[in-house]
This record gives structure tokens, C-alpha cells and sequence, in this order.
């Protein structure tokens, strides 16, 4: 295994993802492209010494968006859906 910082590359932190963290004690990040569910397990454990229960990735396709007359795309993202076990928190503030 490689770095495990450099699978992981960030938390994503929107209103979605915070109420998977309240809801069912599930956390969102941003994960290198070429990686996989037995690798972000290892990082996140690794990383936040934390008992990772489940793993789901799902790549994210870029969007269309516009400024006036020009158009491009926003970047492509991978982001993984970590489940942690009962009791296990991580401290993203």
C-alpha cells in the first residue's frame, strides 16, 4: 500500500454527507482516482485509527456549466462512502 495520505485526499462536507455522519455514522471523502474499496479501508483506518465497517466508491461525471458565452466542465471526482463501526466517531472540525 501506498501512502495512505495520498489515497485519501479530502473530506467532503456538505449537507448530504452530514446527515449520513448523524443518520447511519457514515463518512464522505474525496479518494485518488486509480483506488480502490480495499485501499480507502486501509487509509481511513490507518489515517484516523477507526474500525471501517463498510466501503462504497462511486465516481462522479463532470458537468456541463456556463459562464455567459463560454462553456466547460467541473472536475471528475471519485468519492468513497465510508460506514464505521458502532461507537467508532472521526473528527473532522
Amino acid at each position: 500500500m501506498s501512502n495512505p495520505r495520498d489515497i485519501i485526499i479530502r473530506p467532503i462536507i456538505t449537507e448530504k454527507s452530514m446527515k449520513l455522519t448523524d443518520a447511519d455514522n457514515k463518512y464522505t471523502f474525496e479518494v485518488a482516482k486509480g483506488s480502490n474499496k480495499t485501499q480507502v479501508r486501509q487509509a481511513i483506518e490507518a489515517i484516523f485509527n477507526v474500525k471501517v465497517e463498510k466501503v462504497n466508491i462511486l465516481n462522479v461525471r463532470p458537468k456541463t456549466k456556463r459562464m455567459g458565452k463560454y462553456v466547460g466542465k467541473t472536475n471528475a471526482v471519485r468519492k468513497a462512502v465510508v460506514k464505521l463501526a458502532e461507537g467508532q466517531t472521526i473528527n473532522l472540525f
